[in-house]
């Protein structure tokens, strides 16, 4: 079957003819789209770069080639933490078809955290731009190989140039930790710690994902995808580089946001679809746009993560881009849930995230572990195709995360209605969702509880109209109390990356806690969320 030419069967019009087809794997999907036309974009920049199917082949085997060249075998691990540049897939194809096993991290790591990936999950290589924002990824990269302490090949990609450079750091061999059998790639997440979670995912269950969404929205490779969230990141890996792929759809990346740039580039590709935080449409809502045509003029789909979507930028999108459905999505890395019909009303879009996608069984459950009836609030649990196989390194955090029947839990509170549909209400995980990127707020609290001026801290999401969430420290001062500018400057000489500081700072006089002396969050969360209505 040419799938870059024929419409997916869609949900509601599938009916009980024949069995629904099962998604090609990545290589073989790829492989099947050189056959069709080698000559046919397959992904563009917004730096005005184009790859070719075949360009992208030749880009990705001669990586493979290299990879090769210094001992990588199949079954291996590649630490991945790219930009949304054409040469991000080059790189994910190399390892793929080289049978090595991608894993991917956002190009916004510090050292310390890729070096804490890179040691989880055994990876024997790991691909970084050369320059990327004013970073040196040559320095950084060197003290990565130090922190690890054994052998690490690096290959530095040279964007503008297309040219790439490799390092090899001596030392002894990694240890290699047991994967899943089947894991095909590896995603991050935060976890409450703020170590991150390495989630392995195979091939099946990836696809899985993949093909409720492709078959509920019609996805073809007849129109272009955009994607303006992170490839390293679950959203922009799901529905951006495997979406194009298993479709032939071009895709169309932007590495830096601007929602001008974006509103641009979705006119000029006549881009179908997108899925991406709130924020991201919160912005594009906002910018200005002088062209006759109305904002996402050929988008038929914006699918909205990370953060509900308000009644009120519902509306003010259908007045700015009356050609596009604006829906809910959610998901977590550890597998897709749900998503809006496409022919929901959009009170129903504001106040669910959608229905359960085929084949996911959705429950809540009570404090006691026990299922309960629907329309109750309780803890999300899901059993679904596009699951997980395990957390590589972390077994016990494996083990812990179902129920005794099976049930993955999600953390998330929530109602699941008698039509499948789920409305989250809060979450029983201590991270803070900014712009749709989990924060683990441990490693703030840990930095800033040193500070001498600082007897108490606890730090929370505070409510925002664009991110969903900023963070917020709330201080119990010891004498005179600090400044948010003397917080920031001592988490900087801390070593903590710019993108977990606090923006704002609440002082209290005493903390709230519970008998046994921990800090009640929730009070405090809703504390600041009042404040920021005052």
């Amino acid at each position: 079957m040419d799938t870059s030419e024929v419409a997916v069967t869609t949900e509601a019009s599938a009916g009980h003819a024949e069995p629904p087809r099962r998604l090609p794997h990545v290589k073989e999907a790829f492989q099947e789209l050189l056959r069709q036309d080698p000559g046919k974009t397959a992904v563009i920049d917004d730096r005005g770069h184009r790859l070719t199917r075949a360009e992208l082949r030749d880009l990705a085997d001669a990586i493979g080639g290299e990879m090769r060249a210094r001992g990588l075998a199949p079954g291996d691990v590649v630490l991945i933490a790219m930009p949304n540049w054409t040469e991000w897939l080059a790189v994910h194809l190399a390892a793929v078809r080289a049978d090595l096993i991608p894993a991917t991290a956002p190009v916004t790591s510090d050292p310390g955290h890729l070096a804490y990936t890179a040691q989880l999950v055994g990876a024997k290589a790991l691909v970084c731009p050369a320059r990327h924002r004013g970073r040196d990824f040559a320095t950084e990269t060197k003290q990565v190989a130090e922190q690890l302490g054994r052998r690490l090949h690096v290959l530095l990609i040279e964007g503008d140039q297309e040219q790439r450079t490799w390092a090899d750091f001596t030392g002894p061999e990694p240890s290699t930790p047991e994967l899943p059998p089947g894991t095909a790639h590896i995603l991050f997440s935060s976890s409450t710690t703020g170590h991150p979670k390495a989630i392995a995912h195979s091939e099946d269950s990836l696809a899985a994902y993949n093909q409720g969404v492709i078959e509920r929205y019609c996805v073809t490779g007849a129109r272009s995808i955009f994607m303006p969230s992170p490839l390293g990141h679950s959203t922009g890996f799901w529905h951006g580089v495997r979406m194009s792929i298993l479709t032939g759809a071009e895709l169309v990346i932007q590495d830096r946001w601007d929602p001008r740039r974006a509103l641009e580039l979705v006119a000029r590709h006549r881009c179908a679809i997108t899925v991406a935080a709130t924020p991201f449409l919160v912005d594009l809502v906002n910018a200005e746009w002088d062209s006759p045509e109305p904002k996402l003029a050929d988008m038929e789909v914006f699918l909205c993560g990370g953060a509900p979507v308000p009644p009120e930028l519902i509306e003010r999108a259908r007045q700015e881009m009356p050609n596009t459905l604006v829906a809910s999505i959610w998901a977590m890395s550890e597998g897709g849930a749900t998503s809006s019909l496409p022919d929901d009303p959009p009170e129903l879009i504001a106040n669910s995230c959608g229905k359960v996608l085929p084949g996911v069984h959705l429950e809540v459950i009570t404090e006691d572990g026990e299922i309960a009836p629907r329309g109750t609030e309780g803890e999300v649990v899901m059993r679904t195709p596009s699951l997980f196989l395990g957390y590589v390194g972390q077994d016990a955090l494996y083990r812990s995360s179902f129920t005794k029947d099976g049930f993955f839990r999600t953390g998330d509170l929530g109602v699941v209605d008698e039509n499948g549909y789920l409305r989250i209400t809060g979450r029983l995980k201590d991270l803070i969702i900014r712009g749709g990127v989990n924060i683990a707020p441990v490693p703030i609290e840990n930095a800033l509880a040193e500070h001498e001026k600082i007897a108490r801290v606890a730090v929370v999401g505070r409510p925002d109209e664009r991110l969903g969430e900023r963070i917020c420290a709330v201080i119990e001062p010891r004498g005179e109390a600090p400044t948010l500018a003397e917080l920031t400057e001592w988490l900087a000489g801390q070593g903590v990356p710019r993108r977990l500081w606090p923006e704002s700072l609440v002082i209290v006089s005493d903390m709230p806690q519970t008998p046994a002396g921990k800090i009640r969050k929730n009070v405090l969360r809703e504390m600041v969320a009042q404040e920021g209505e005052s």
